[in-house]
């Protein structure tokens, strides 16, 4: 069973408009609500790829209510730890081939919730897990080191671990003893990372992944959006080629390709199967509408396209 994490979940609500206009009234007629989060992203993306999948995370007030019977009607099992704060709104306003974003910060997270929540893990959650996948942002209260507490709580029990984030909390997970078994940044994450300014060149991707601050990472998957993505797992490197798609909503592709690697992870598929399968989800994810969703049918088509050479 693929554990997932989403600490910040939210209620993602989009308005679709044909024009956005400022200091003025845009009313909206087309609307969507879905739970949120990069983590429920994950979670829908394996549910519907048939894996074995719980979601947990820390949920508050209403729009937690809101995200569990979501869940709840799409048949996915759920296992969160209720706090005091509410749960956030993000908004998204879709115009004329923009995306305006409106994110709330979301709860503050007590310290006794922070420490109550990693007891609930390792007494209720880990023992369940095969592979753990946590993604998204840190919401306030915690600390950045939280991400990196957890994946040695999974290491402790020899659980595979994913770790989908940026900033601070991923730079704690990287400086931490115990390392995650996948981080997925892309090039721009990655160049904040090691302080430099790499193209998408193959030598210099590997220069990038030499550094020593991934030393001790088992698969580190770059993504470079429409070109593919640049793999390094052990001392092996791959080059994924991708299909040209036409594209509808990216949003939430990252996401896709996590819950493939977390799929890929649980079936102790090959190097090449992993880069492919992450891939191809990713790319049926920016296929549709609706973010974290993917449409099944398509995926022996687009799964045969893609290339994965060792360089």
């Amino acid at each position: 069973m693929i554990l997932t994490l989403t600490l910040n979940p939210s209620v993602d609500i989009s308005y679709h408009l044909d024009q956005f206009k400022l200091d003025t009234v845009n009313r909206v007629s087309q609307i969507g609500k879905t739970a949120g989060g990069k983590g429920l992203n994950v979670t829908r993306v394996l549910s519907e790829l048939g894996d074995e999948v719980l979601a947990s995370g820390l949920l508050g007030g209403e729009l937690g209510t809101f995200i569990e019977s979501q869940l709840d009607s799409n048949q996915i099992q759920r296992n969160f730890y209720h706090i005091q704060g509410q749960t956030r709104n993000c908004i998204a306003i879709l115009h004329e081939g923009q995306q305006t974003e409106i994110l709330e910060q979301g709860p503050t997270v007590s310290t006794d919730e922070a420490t109550e929540f990693k007891t609930y893990l390792e007494t209720q959650l880990l023992n369940r897990a095969q592979v753990v996948a946590m993604s998204g942002s840190l919401p306030k209260g915690l600390e950045t080191s939280y991400y990196a507490d957890i994946v040695a709580l999974a290491a402790a029990r020899d659980i595979p671990t994913i770790v989908d984030s940026s900033g601070a909390s991923l730079e704690s997970v990287l400086n931490a003893q115990v390392k995650p078994t996948v981080i997925k940044p892309n090039i721009d994450e990655l160049n904040q990372l090691i302080n430099l300014n790499i193209s998408e060149d193959v030598h210099e991707l590997k220069v990038a992944l030499e550094q020593p601050i991934f030393e001790g990472i088992e698969w580190i998957i770059v993504s470079l959006g429409s070109k593919g993505a640049f793999a390094k797992h052990h001392h092996k490197y791959y080059r994924v080629n991708i299909p040209t798609i036409e594209v509808v909503n990216p949003v939430g592709s990252g996401d896709s390709t996590v819950a493939g690697i977390a799929s890929a992870l649980l079936h102790h598929e090959s190097d090449e199967d992993l880069l492919k399968k992450a891939n191809t989800l990713g790319m049926l994810n920016a296929q549709e509408k609706q973010t974290g969703h993917i449409n099944i049918a398509h995926y022996d088509q687009l799964y045969q396209q893609i290339k994965v050479v060792e360089v």
